[in-house]
């Protein structure tokens, strides 16, 4: 096991991320450290960066460097952006940083810095056609894909940062500096020509630290029960909301706001302000915010190095691969849980009635149904539930993943908590209990179809006969365990989906 550091300086903030790579070219995060010493701060007014903001950096990447060596660092990865791309002092400061710190940092181009940000995004959602959003410190990137393609991209010189600095001077109110600020910002994307052809469908994806903000300050105030940022969708109404309070109140007041990095209260109005006029010029509705951006593309860059030339086929799937993985579960039973789960999807249909797309839910919980028990086996199935919903899974929706831990959990027709139901009662409804319930049992019966572990029920086929339901199973070997493992589920089945159950 590899284990390696990427150090992201970049305009407002410094972040250090520390990553395992497995054999097998799958990574997890272990640890990481986010300071913001804003060595961008002024740097417009005369090109340099100020020995201030220099000293404060190299303070924040001397602490980095020793966590790393906590962590017996096998490689790190140092990357700047922005600020010290523009810097007229660049040289000098790269220098002192090496021999002060150790650290060799890489200064990215702008189209460098973009792609990373796409390769991030593209590799962890499951979005085919999006237009990608970041606002930096001292630098806005947008990108632009369909069909999972990379098609435009453009990096603008100015960020939260620079947008706030630029308006500072003159003295206006909260409310007035966001006027000027969307003004300036709907300008600047005016001189972009292939903006004019996006498609009007593409969905927009907001990346970068005042889009996290937004989704916090925005769940907050509508009490969501999951802390999980990547895939959060922030509504149209929401996102106004919460513009329309931060553009009136000063910086006082708004580090007061539940959510909001004080680290970022000066800034984030300026940010919010671009967002605007982004999503008015684009005419785009919801923002989907991604917890992945550049930092991730670089992860996958490194330990999936066929993403340099095309993402991930699968992002789920990836996704839940990785997990297998640092779990150390049984891959063979895995997917063969997940195979016989699908196929009594299928063959069942006409009892249950379930949209194809809940397949996707029932996979999820296959893969993981027996994650649980490394954290311990009696009641497994809770803990597998638990780590379905904080697991950061890829490439699904925060309702499937939601669904997916309760078909996990369900262990009888009694099992689904009312107390823990209505926690989700914005992303349920009360008929998804009867899917969880039936996808719960089809669940069981698959893992039991692999009880000792070694593939002897290679497929299965249902015949729905009157009030039975028989299911024959073809077989490679003695698999009495499995059969009678799986016939102890007929009960529930019979409760469930109202007929008897036999297996052949």
């Amino acid at each position: 096991m590899e284990r390696v550091a990427i150090i992201d300086l970049g305009s407002n903030t410094a972040r250090l991320l520390i990553f395992e790579v497995s054999e097998n070219g799958y990574f997890q995060i272990v640890d990481q450290l986010k300071e913001a010493p804003r060595l961008g701060e002024g740097i417009d007014k005369e090109g340099f960066l100020k020995p201030q903001r220099i000293q404060a950096t190299i303070k924040v990447l001397k602490m980095f460097r020793r966590l790393c060596d906590i962590h017996k660092i096998d490689r790190i990865i140092a990357v700047a952006t922005a600020a010290v791309r523009r810097a007229k002092n660049q040289r000098s400061f790269l220098d002192e940083v090496a021999a002060t710190c150790g650290i060799k940092l890489r200064v990215l181009s702008a189209e460098e810095e973009a792609i990373y940000v796409y390769r991030g995004v593209i590799n962890t959602m499951d979005v085919p056609k999006g237009i990608i959003l970041e606002i930096g410190g001292g630098s806005t990137k947008i990108v632009y894909y369909n069909r999972r393609n990379l098609l435009n991209y453009e990096t603008l010189p100015f960020g939260a940062i620079t947008l706030t600095e630029l308006f500072a001077a003159e003295n206006l109110s909260p409310a007035e500096q966001a006027e000027k600020t969307e003004k300036f910002f709907a300008e600047q994307l005016s001189k972009i020509e292939w903006l004019k052809s996006v498609d009007p469908e593409t969905q927009m994806i907001g990346v970068g630290g005042s889009f996290r903000n937004l989704c916090r300050m925005t769940k907050i105030m509508k009490k969501y029960p999951l802390k999980t940022i990547h895939n959060y969708v922030v509504q149209d109404a929401d996102f106004d909301h919460v513009y329309d309070l931060l553009k009136t109140l000063d910086l006082d007041r708004k580090k007061k706001i539940k959510g909001l990095s004080s680290g970022r209260a000066d800034i984030l109005p300026a940010a919010f302000a671009a967002i605007k006029a982004f999503k008015e010029y684009m005419n785009l509705g919801d923002i989907l915010i991604s917890g992945s951006g550049l930092r991730t593309g670089i992860m996958f860059n490194y330990a999936v190095p066929s993403t340099l030339d095309k993402p991930v086929s699968d992002v789920l799937n990836h996704s839940l691969n990785t997990l297998v993985e640092f779990y150390g579960m049984d891959r063979a039973h895995t997917e063969q849980t997940s195979f016989l789960a699908i196929q009594l999807f299928k063959q069942l249909r006409v009892l249950h009635k379930f949209p194809r797309q809940y397949i996707r839910i029932l996979k999820i919980a296959a893969y993981l149904y027996e994650s649980g028990k490394k954290v311990g086996f009696y009641n497994f199935e809770k803990n597998s539930a638990y780590i379905i919903l904080n697991a950061n899974i890829c490439g699904v929706s925060h309702r499937d993943l939601v669904m997916a831990s309760f078909v996990a959990a369900s262990t009888g027709i009694d099992d689904v908590n009312p107390q823990d139901w209505n926690r989700y009662r914005d992303l349920l409804t009360d008929e998804d209990v009867d899917s969880v319930r039936k996808m719960g049992v089809m669940l069981r019966i698959a893992s039991a179809f692999d009880r000792s572990m070694s593939l002897l029920v290679k497929n299965v086929n249902c015949d729905i006969l009157g009030d039975s339901v028989i299911m024959k199973t073809e077989l490679d070997g003695d698999a009495a365990l499995e059969l009678s493992s799986a016939m102890e589920v007929g009960s529930d089945f019979r409760k469930i989906f109202k007929k008897n159950l036999e297996i052949l």
